[in-house]
């Protein structure tokens, strides 16, 4: 299977990991999750997959999930996660992910959508791999959004999105929008008074309204019919076991 086809250039795992660390990355790893988790509702049961980089938000899950995959495009690099017990981690193709077709309950992705050269080929894949009632949720930088302009942080690497464009791809791809949250109110400034007044500037930045925040989160449904059909590919994929089709689990 290639690793490489089909994607652009994204900032490396090393990068990744370092702005995470940092308090300006600790922090907004805080602020989306809270997001992230609000939109994901209860996981209990359910096959959760983080696709791109999603591991700093994928914890809450690890627990109450029947299972949880961390896929990591080859161009990106992967790392090992988590940091106790079996690695969930697999480099692979985000447009050729080795699953069966509805292999998977619930997907986030996180530094992806951004970063790949045929976004329409990526929502075909994520349709595939979606169980019937199953979701999507797609974290992206916002367009016209502070983080989008600045390249100190991952949120400004990339193709940021306005919430129109997000809404027609999903709905061009046969998912359907159900929520929506905004996050990242705060400057992209790793300096000690943006950072000690972060929940000033989330209230303040709520208040001005959705187009302040720096990242948009938005949960989607799987509709049953594609709207698109998958191009046809030569490779075969992967099926791993225990990874049969389902009915998404009902929280």
């Amino acid at each position: 299977m290639a690793l490489w086809q089909g994607l652009a250039m994204t900032s490396d795992v090393s990068r990744l990991i370092g702005f995470y660390k940092s308090p300006l990355g600790r922090i907004s790893r805080a602020l989306v999750r809270e997001q992230v988790m609000h939109l994901a509702g209860d996981v209990t049961g359910k096959r959760v997959l983080g696709l791109g980089f999603a591991t700093p938000y994928l914890r809450f899950a690890l627990k109450p999930a029947e299972r949880v995959l961390a896929f990591m495009p080859g161009r990106q690099g992967a790392s090992a996660w988590p940091r106790e017990g079996p690695s969930c981690t697999v480099l692979c193709d985000p447009l050729e992910m080795p699953l069966t077709d509805a292999a998977i309950d619930l997907t986030l992705a996180v530094h992806t959508l951004e970063h790949i050269a045929d976004a329409e080929e990526l929502m075909r894949e994520l349709w595939r791999i979606t169980a019937p009632n199953g979701h999507l949720i797609l974290v992206v930088p916002r367009r016209r959004g502070i983080w989008a302009q600045r390249d100190n942080t991952p949120f400004g690497q990339g193709n940021p999105y306005s919430g129109g464009q997000l809404e027609k791809l999903l709905r061009d791809h046969s998912f359907v929008p159900e929520a929506w949250r905004d996050a990242l109110f705060l400057p992209p400034f790793q300096s000690s008074l943006v950072l000690k007044s972060t929940r000033f500037f989330e209230r303040f930045g709520r208040l001005l309204g959705p187009a302040m925040s720096g990242v948009i989160c938005v949960r989607a449904r799987k509709e049953a019919f594609p709207a698109v059909p998958r191009r046809k590919r030569a490779e075969r994929y992967v099926r791993l076991p225990g990874m049969s089709t389902a009915t998404a689990r009902n929280a």
